[in-house]
Formats: C-alpha cells, structure tokens, sequence
C-alpha cells in the first residue's frame, strides 16, 4: 500500500539549497570561479568529463575549441 503525498508518512517537499551551497564551476584553464552555471561559459566534454572555461580563456582558445581540440593541447 502506497501513501498520499498529504499522509502523516510524508516528508514534505524538499528543501531549497543556501546560496552557499550552490553548485561552485571552476574554470578548467585557469581556476577562476563562478556560483551556479554561467550563460556565457563554454563547457566541454573531454572523455567522458565535463570541462567548464570561463570567457576570457573560451575567447582565447576560440579557434583551438572550435577544432575540437583537447584542452590539454592549448
């Protein structure tokens, strides 16, 4: 036999993260950090592994993405 969501056996809705346990993404070139997901980051996926970069270092390795470079080579 299965509850209803308004049962005494109910939990309650889940509760919502802090800001301070926000997913943190780290730049994958040089370390720069950013609170939950950027619009404008590139991510990569490099072996099955997902690789986030921030503008500046997605803006100067443009050409190297694009080409679908592995990061380890720029």
């Amino acid at each position: 036999m299965t509850s209803l969501p308004e049962d005494s056996d109910s939990t309650g809705p889940a509760s919502k993260p802090d800001a301070d346990e926000a997913e943190k993404i780290v730049c994958a070139h040089c370390g720069t950090t950013a609170t939950g997901p950027r619009p404008t980051w590139t991510c990569s996926v490099e072996n099955g592994t997902r690789h986030y970069f921030c503008d500046d270092c997605a803006r100067s390795n443009l050409r190297a993405i694009e080409g679908r470079l592995d990061s380890a080579w720029w």
